[in-house]
Formats: C-alpha cells, sequence, structure tokens
C-alpha cells in the first residue's frame, strides 16, 4: 500500500499533469426567473453517453451559475470556435453583467452565444459532489452544429485542433 501525499503537495505536480489535457472550452449558460443571462467558462466538458444523449460539466461548488443551475434544471453549452478566445475569456472574469456587451440568442429557453461551433440544450439528470465542484449530468434536449475549428486549452493557452497527417 501507498503512503497517501498531503494535497497540497499534490497539487502542483497535478495542475501541470492536467495543464498538459488539451480541453474543449465552453461556455456554460443559464436564465433566471426574471430573464437575465448568465454565462461561465469551463474547460471539463465531456460527452457522457448517446443513448439518451448526455454530457457533464464541472462547475465550482462556489459558482453562481450552479447554484441557478441547481434552481432552473436547466443548462446550455456553448462550444467555442477557434476565433472566441475573447469570449473565453469574458465568460471566465468572476462577476455579475458578463452578456453586457455579448449578443445572445434566446434558443430553447436558453442564452445561445453567436456563431459557436456546437450548441446544446440540456435538462438536469443529477448532481454529483467531487471535492470543490459539482459534476452536472444534462440530457441533451436539442444540438445544433455551425462549421468552425474549436477552441482548446492547452498549457494554459488557447490554441485549436490540427489534424495529422496519416502516414501509411
Amino acid at each position: 500500500m501507498h503512503p497517501q501525499p498531503r494535497a497540497d503537495d499534490l497539487q502542483p505536480a497535478f495542475r501541470e499533469v492536467m495543464a498538459g489535457v488539451a480541453t474543449p472550452v465552453s461556455v456554460i449558460t443559464a436564465v433566471s426567473a426574471d430573464g437575465v443571462p448568465h454565462g461561465t467558462t469551463v474547460s471539463a466538458f465531456a460527452s457522457l453517453s448517446m443513448d439518451p444523449p448526455m454530457v457533464l460539466v464541472s462547475l465550482d461548488r462556489g459558482s453562481d451559475l450552479l447554484a441557478l443551475v441547481r434552481v432552473t434544471g436547466r443548462f446550455g453549452v456553448n462550444v467555442l470556435g477557434a476565433t472566441q478566445s475573447a469570449l473565453a475569456l469574458s465568460f471566465a472574469r468572476k462577476g455579475p453583467d458578463k452578456f453586457a456587451d455579448v449578443d445572445w440568442a434566446d434558443d430553447h429557453g436558453l442564452p445561445r452565444l453567436p456563431g459557436v461551433p456546437g450548441w446544446l440544450a440540456c435538462d438536469v439528470d443529477s448532481l454529483v459532489t467531487g471535492g470543490d465542484h459539482v459534476v452536472v449530468l444534462g440530457l441533451v434536449t436539442a444540438a445544433a452544429t455551425v462549421d468552425g475549428a474549436p477552441l482548446t486549452y492547452h498549457s494554459r493557452v488557447f490554441g485549436t485542433h490540427a489534424a495529422l497527417e496519416v502516414i501509411s
């Protein structure tokens, strides 16, 4: 049996490993009962199931967006494109009014950002606590795509995917 390292000793190494994992960048959105849109940037988003269509997203336990998602039971996933790093940064900051200078449209009762290559409307299936975050499992109720390269986050910088040449 291996001794468990202290969390504060392990966190720097864990952070470095995770920085080396390329992740998609998405803005998770919801709308309050009074019609005010809310959103936050995440890189912890993934497909979970095809039957039924489900995704998972990880939100900080203290997040205002998580509190809203708990109340409304719905959220939108805006999968950002390679030219949308400014949106990612805007929605990554703390505080209200992230939509102040951002165009958006109502899509299935949720805020959808313009030009995103991927869009999902979801109903909350369940919430799973994991450390300082909550994993929100969502049943997909609507999906749409447009052409565009994805925005990714790797080694603490934004980038995009490029196909490798296949050598036979």
